[in-house]
């Protein structure tokens, strides 16, 4: 299965498969498993970050399947992400040293600011005032950015790049950068299709990855009665048309769009089918036909940085 997904080429020449295992809210005692198991099915990208407090369970994985000959080093795409509380530059290099050595890795495959906004270092990774509220630092990620150039230079990691960043916010990094960001990965599926910032990137050699690709049935914050992507009647309906199921549907179509995705899944029966979709097509009708399921459904807000001038999303910014 491994040789039928399909590689994006990066504007640092290399590539990244179009599709990989996410392991947010991935459980401890879980993960470990879950990055075996994919790895037998034939998944060679795996998305980690600092934050998903799973790392050392993936790595244990990695581990496995390198020392068992199931794959090479160089066969994997890993990539990982700068947890907030770690942007002041002199913490960057050491962060990623961290997640290093929790991978039990020599390098990475790329390395992302997890978000745009900064907290106070040094202390909890979600440092709260009195009132519950965030304490923010006042770093600006254009320095964190020049910190992770550094990391490149130095071969702990051969790509770097960011998440959650809007337009604007890639226009500023991209003013300072001597090593231009590969990625952008942002929250995408069909009620926040993404297509302004998709098309913008695309015209700076930028390519994106799209998390929660299923709609994060799971997000920790899901209200009762908050819509569910997969129970849309109008995507069951795709589902029954193309004899797959609606997470097959939902993946496809970023296939279709070029957009890198990494559903999220512990279970060995549904990483297996959210693989499965290489042996079809969506047309460009239906394509176009989910893109109007967009409604600005955002489910990943970062509410906790709500306030902070480096919010990427408090604005119409794309």
């Amino acid at each position: 299965m491994a040789n039928k997904v399909p590689k994006i080429k990066l504007n640092n020449g290399l590539e990244i498969p179009a599709f990989g295992l996410g392991t947010w809210k991935s459980k401890p005692g879980e993960v470990e498993q879950a990055v075996k198991d994919a790895i037998d099915i034939g998944y060679r990208h795996i998305d980690c970050a600092y934050v998903y407090g799973n790392e050392k369970e993936v790595g244990a994985a990695l581990k496995a399947k390198l020392s068992d000959g199931t794959v090479k080093r160089e066969d994997l795409w890993i990539t990982s992400k700068l947890w907030n509380a770690f942007h002041r530059p002199d913490l960057v290099e050491k962060a990623l040293r961290e997640s290093l050595k929790n991978l039990q890795l020599d390098y990475l495959d790329l390395y992302l600011i997890h978000w745009p906004v900064a907290y106070k270092e040094e202390g909890e990774l979600f440092p709260r005032d009195a009132n519950g509220k965030i304490i923010f630092s006042n770093v600006d990620y254009v320095d964190t950015w020049k910190a992770l150039e550094e990391c490149v230079r130095k071969g702990l990691t051969k790509s770097i790049g960011l998440s959650n960043f809007n337009s604007k916010q890639i226009e500023r990094v991209l003013a300072i950068a001597t090593i231009k960001p590969v990625m952008d990965q942002v929250e995408c599926h069909p009620y926040l299709n993404q297509k302004k910032l998709i098309e913008f990137c695309r015209s700076k050699g930028i390519a994106v990855t799209g998390y929660s690709p299923l709609g994060s049935p799971d997000r920790p914050w899901a209200q009762p009665g908050d819509p569910q992507l997969l129970d849309d009647p109008k995507l069951k309906q795709l589902a029954d048309k193309y004899k797959k199921s609606p997470a097959q549907i939902l993946l496809r179509y970023q296939i279709e769009r070029g957009v890198i995705t990494i559903p999220k899944s512990v279970t060995k029966s549904r990483l297996q089918q959210n693989i499965d979709i290489f042996d079809f097509s969506l047309s460009k009708e239906d394509v176009a036909y989910l893109d109007t399921f967009d409604c600005n459904g955002r489910l990943c807000p970062l509410k906790d940085g709500l306030g902070n001038p480096h919010h990427p999303f408090e604005n119409d910014e794309f």
